[in-house]
């Protein structure tokens, strides 16, 4: 638990196989560790074992912690404290006390997204700056679309959060809403008030080569970069690389696009990572997992779990030195791409987000895609850790 002036946080967990056990013991973990102190949010995760009985689970939780907001879902795996359950049974809750800050529940069904997304009942459009927190059913939901809407509705608004998993197939993933349960869909809060909410988005990957100018391109495919063939301009960025590198690149190799024109120099997070999905031998071109604008200036990326490990050391301690404010508590959104299977050993995500933030408050979920901003826009990832951070306020500084 962390306790600041004004926010406590608190995490709990559990691995037991029955679910109604597991939850009573994560509603008494959770009162033991907050007394009578009023919960404001309440964030749920469990894995697919569980998924069946997650009516229970909203209900007792409802009933047990009376949380003004619980929001939930079912993942691939679940992250809690420094642990990462990739395949075993799991539940862990997280919860928040946020005096004066302001929770909207979010929800969209599945029909109000099948032939064009509306927000009934969603926040009107404004200009403030808030958080919205997301859990979404890839299966049933346009997330890009989603999100396309919302940096036009909300271009203040931060969007973090993750696609929920578990299920094979459509209908098997669950969604939690205070007392309602979904198998489609998106579930959400927003939050808007005096607390500080920071999100970092480590997308896993390194530059490589030059940066280039799209100079010609059409949908999804570039044609030329620099007034040179696309494709070209790939097997030179190959052919550098040395022998180890050179084998990686053969399923890591990405394309990385500056998201904000006007800055002087780019580095890591100012670029969106997009995979590389086909070549037109033919043509030279390349086609990639995002239209691209002519003008647009883009670098090749290499993905592997060096360069995924220093990206997020380097996001967050960056992001540390740059608030006067401790972390009080975080939520970790993983691919399931990461994990045991990319880094050879457990807990690699959330052992860094502990190391660099300290022993806070930690859960999240191994997401079938994750969302986060990247260059002031929010977006839909894979391979990414994002990370959202929860502070007091920065204090202003005093003037003599």
């Amino acid at each position: 638990m962390t306790t600041s002036s004004t926010f406590q946080f608190a995490t709990a967990l559990s691995r037991k196989t029955d679910t109604e056990a597991a939850t009573r013991d994560l509603a008494d973990a959770i009162l033991m560790q907050l007394g009578q102190t009023p919960i404001d949010l309440a964030v749920v995760f469990f894995s697919s074992h569980h998924a069946a009985r997650a009516s229970m689970i909203s209900a007792m939780l409802q009933s047990e912690l009376r949380a003004k907001v619980c929001l939930g879902c079912s993942g691939e795996g679940v992250i809690a404290g420094s642990e990462e359950i990739e395949t075993a049974a799991a539940l862990t809750v997280w919860v928040a006390c946020l005096p004066d800050v302001s929770l909207t529940p979010l929800q969209l069904s599945m029909s109000q997204l099948q032939d064009q997304v509306r927000m009934p009942g969603w926040p009107e459009p404004g200009l403030e700056d808030s958080t919205f927190l997301l859990l979404a059913d890839p299966f049933s939901t346009p997330m890009q679309e989603v999100l396309a809407l919302m940096n036009d509705r909300y271009p203040h608004g931060k969007v973090v959060g993750g696609l929920a998993g578990g299920g094979q197939d459509s209908g098997e993933n669950r969604l939690l809403l205070n007392d309602q349960v979904f198998d489609g869909g998106v579930v959400g809060v927003q939050l808007t008030g005096p607390i500080a909410v920071r999100a970092v988005t480590s997308q896993g990957c390194r530059p490589i080569g030059e940066r280039y100018v799209v100079t010609r391109a059409e949908g999804n495919l570039i044609f030329e970069l620099g007034g040179v063939s696309a494709l070209k301009r790939l097997q030179d960025v190959f052919e550098s690389l040395g022998g180890p590198q050179r084998r990686e690149a053969h399923r890591a190799l990405h394309l990385g696009i500056v998201i904000d024109e006007h800055r002087s120099h780019f580095e890591r997070g100012d670029f969106l990572v997009r995979n590389l999905i086909g070549a037109d031998q033919q043509a030279g071109a390349v086609a990639v997992g995002e239209v691209i604008q002519e003008g647009q200036t883009v670098q090749f990326h290499l993905r592997d779990a060096k360069s995924a490990s220093d990206d997020l050391q380097f996001l967050l301690a960056g992001d540390r030195k740059a608030h006067q404010q401790p972390p009080l508590g975080a939520l970790l959104f993983s691919c399931c791409g990461r994990g045991e299977g990319l880094f050879g050993r457990p807990h690699h995500d959330s052992g860094i987000v502990q190391e660099r933030l300290g022993p806070i408050p930690l859960a999240g979920f191994f997401a079938q895609g994750e969302i986060g901003p990247v260059g002031g826009r929010n977006f839909l990832h894979g391979y990414t850790a994002s990370v959202v951070i929860f502070s007091e306020l920065e204090s202003r500084k005093e003037h003599p």
